[in-house]
């Protein structure tokens, strides 16, 4: 049995490595997504100018006349001083092809004070790789590889990800198993004396020994060490990847769970988004009107459409607070887009066990669960998973060698003892 786990893991390990690489590097880097996108792009996130601030609705307006091929999707109702406005779009259907669209960005930055555009830029683009670009260009190479578009569907590498995320979780039993100290055949049963013992080497990274045995070192005990962070790692990128096909239906199979409109409506195809029959200033007045009977006291931070799933959402926070609440995000209100009609809320660690669950999967991968700790955690692991699938390789590499090597004597040997070949 453990040569049939020693092969999954080893023949797992190579097919998933360049992906989980990738992952480890990527996810080492984005954890600090909002403070490297400011540092290399100040031109397009800071303003110089400190005048009254222009409505946003109004900005995005503009942006609209400006460009008739996009919509605004996402609107910050404020920013925080010296900071610029930054809008999301989306393409709206080209009436010549019955296609969206193709305006080569989707998210503008504008000054709030006089209007005025400070850039455009196209937010996880593939090519090409510019300071503009390049951070969101890792945030999406860590989740989708940039697998694009295939029959009217994007999620194909978001899909891929959480596959290579589901072997890597069953993998991390795996690996754990391996360490352990093969049984010695005594008594059934019987465990066997100096177990515990014989298991701390595994533990240890030997720097006296030869460099292909630090390297096996290395991979066994870094794997040991921080075994609860990347199973954490393994299972919560698998449940993001897989949220609405099987993580949200398997929680409501065991528990009960606050399904939001998301979860409950089923997106037109990606070429046919909505339209809105109410607008955002609507939706908003809406909004409030629903906070205050609530008795919420955080002012409408932000605003959204989401044009095939049909529904708006209106974020309550301060500027700048939009990543409150330890990754879970701000209180939020939804909307249907087409008739104005109230669809659900979701506040930030409110409800059953199993809502508090499935919200607590994207703060635990991202480490902001614990603030700036759990990112500097979850930036040193993703160094430990790049770290763990390049040993790894060179263990299956020195190991293919030396039976290559093994089978080449052997033969040598038969060649020249013809009777003991036969």
């Amino acid at each position: 049995m453990r040569a049939f786990w020693t092969l999954l893991h080893r023949w797992f390990g190579l097919g998933a490595a360049v992906f989980l690489f990738i992952a480890g590097a990527t996810g080492a880097v984005i954890s600090w997504d909002h403070e490297l996108d400011d540092l290399l792009n100040p031109h397009l996130t800071h303003v110089a100018g400190t005048g009254q601030a222009l409505p946003s609705l109004e900005l995005a307006r503009r942006v609209e006349e400006r460009d008739p091929r996009v919509r605004a999707t996402f609107i910050p109702l404020a920013v925080e001083p010296g900071e610029s406005l930054s809008l999301f779009v989306w393409p709206r259907v080209d009436p010549a092809t019955g296609r969206l669209f193709e305006p080569g960005y989707n998210q503008v930055f504008l000054d709030p004070a006089t209007g005025e555009e400070l850039g455009r830029r196209e937010w996880g683009a593939a090519w090409p790789i510019t300071t503009e670009t390049f951070i969101s260009f890792l945030y999406k190479l860590h989740y989708s590889l940039h697998i694009p578009e295939i029959a009217g569907i994007d999620d194909w590498g978001l899909w891929f990800m959480g596959i290579v995320a589901a072997g890597w979780t069953i993998d991390c039993f795996v690996g754990a198993y391996l360490t352990l100290p093969a049984r010695r055949r005594r008594g059934e049963g019987e465990v066997p004396r100096g177990w515990w013992r014989r298991w701390a080497p595994a533990w240890k990274i030997r720097t006296d020994g030869s460099a292909y045995r630090i390297n096996f070192d290395i991979h066994r005990a870094f794997g040991l060490w921080t075994w609860a962070m990347l199973f954490i790692l393994a299972f919560t990128a698998f449940t993001l990847a897989y949220y609405r096909e099987v993580f949200m239906p398997a929680m409501q199979l065991v528990s009960s769970v606050t399904p939001s409109p998301f979860d409950t409506r089923t997106p037109t195809p990606l070429h046919e988004p909505m339209e809105p029959g109410i607008d955002f200033p609507g939706i908003i007045g809406r909004a409030q009107a629903e906070a205050a009977r609530r008795g919420w006291e955080e002012p409408v931070g932000s605003v959204f459409f989401s044009p095939n799933y049909g529904l708006y959402g209106v974020n309550f926070h301060h500027p700048g607070d939009d990543h409150g609440a330890a990754g879970v995000g701000p209180a939020r209100l939804y909307f249907d887009s087409t008739d104005g009609r109230y669809l659900g809320d979701r506040q930030p660690w409110v409800g059953t066990m199993a809502d508090l669950f499935v919200q607590a999967q994207f703060p635990l991968h991202s480490g902001r669960i614990l603030g700036v700790p759990g990112r500097i955690l979850v930036s040193l692991m993703g160094v430990v998973v790049a770290a763990l699938s390049v040993t790894g390789v060179v263990i299956w590499a020195r190991k293919r060698r030396a039976r290559l090597s093994r089978d080449i004597r052997r033969g040598a040997g038969a060649a020249h003892h013809p009777v003991a070949a036969e």
